[in-house]
Parts: C-alpha cells; sequence; structure tokens
C-alpha cells in the first residue's frame, strides 16, 4: 500500500531521518552484521534509512525496495555517488520479494509491515529470503498509534487483520524467527531484531 501525502511528508522530514539514525544504531548494538553481507530495506522510500544502514552496517550490498515508482525514482535522484556499487533501488512489493529462497543475511523494515494488506504474507516473505542465522532488523507501529481518533483521519491504513504486539510476536515466532532480548515495546510500537532459526 502506497502511503498518502501526510504520511509522504512524515517519512521525507528530518525528524524521520534523526529517528531512523538511532533506531539503527540500537539495531547494531543489538546484533552486528558479518562483513560483506548482502541486504534489504523494504519499504525504502526516498532512501534516507538505506544510506544510514550503509554507514552503520556497512553491508557489501543493499536494495531499497518501494512499491511507489515516484518514491524510487526520488531515491534514485539522491542517491550519493559513495553508494552506487554498493545500494540499488528498485520498485517491489514485500509481499512479494524478487529474491531467491536464502538469499539475503538480513532485511530492514522501518514501520513497513503494518502497511501489508496481508502483514503475515510479508513476514513470510521475509523470512523465506532469510539465510539462517539471518537477522530481521524491525521498527514496527501498532494501531494506537496509526489508527487512534486523530490519525485514523489523516493517514491511511489497511483496516482488516490488523495486529497488536501479541500477534506480531506470535507471527515472527510462528515463522521461525527468534526475537532478540533487549527489543523495545510499548503500546504503540516495538523495535528490535529477530534471527531466523
Amino acid at each position: 500500500m502506497k502511503v498518502n501525502w501526510a504520511e509522504r511528508l512524515w517519512v521525507n522530514s528530518p525528524l524521520r531521518f534523526f529517528i531512523q539514525q538511532r533506531e539503527t544504531r540500537f539495531f547494531k548494538r543489538l546484533r552486528n552484521l558479518e562483513p560483506g553481507a548482502r541486504c534489504l530495506e523494504i519499504g525504502c522510500g526516498h532512501g534516507a534509512g538505506a544510506r544510514i544502514i550503509l554507514k552503520t552496517f556497512q553491508p557489501s550490498r543493499l536494495d531499497g525496495l518501494d512499491v511507489d515508482p515516484v518514491m524510487i525514482r526520488l531515491a534514485s535522484r539522491r542517491q550519493p555517488h559513495w553508494t552506487i556499487d554498493r545500494l540499488q533501488f528498485l520498485v517491489g512489493d514485500a509481499q512479494r520479494l524478487p529474491y531467491a529462497d536464502a538469499s539475503l543475511e538480513a532485511v530492514f523494515n522501518y514501520g513497513i509491515i503494518h502497511h501489508l494488506e496481508d502483514w503475515e504474507q510479508g513476514i513470510r516473505e521475509i523470512v523465506r529470503v532469510l539465510k539462517i542465522g539471518g537477522g530481521f532488523y524491525f521498527e514496527e507501529i501498532y494501531p494506537a498509534l496509526y489508527a487512534n481518533a486523530i490519525t485514523r483521519r489523516l493517514l491511511e491504513h489497511p483496516t482488516e487483520n490488523r495486529f497488536h504486539g501479541p500477534e506480531y510476536r506470535a507471527a515472527l515466532q510462528n515463522e521461525g524467527l527468534k526475537l532478540l532480548p533487549g527489543y523495545k515495546e510499548t503500546r504503540f510500537a516495538i523495535l528490535g531484531v529477530a534471527v531466523k532459526e
């Protein structure tokens, strides 16, 4: 699902960039990547998160995937020269990832799973493309934040089959992802890393 104007304003803001920097440093403290890792960011938007991932984790290859061609064009135009040989942006759906089974060491998600019409399929796809021992690095938000009395009038999100903490954590576990200790969770969101067993 593409984001609407209000959410596009948020994801392109300097404050969002600052939050992503902090979250990415938190991810690295929970679990660093081995040198030479091949990674994916789902819902990359204009590419700010991808640049943060490259600087923080130094993977050999990172793909930024987004369902919105406009955002992919923007990400490509904003791509710094130092990232050209390691970063590629492409249009694609997180519910049908264009990757072979067990082909990636890490998948990053800055609040995209709750945008998917079939969020459980999105998690299955992430597990499918991760190698054994690969990491799913995620920030995810719950309906208390995006579907309350104020935000549901401003933001567009699927309304069926939504999840809260227990459902999200159970889906990770059911698909073979082990949530690492040290994750942070409130009634609004969860931030953590899960590893494919």
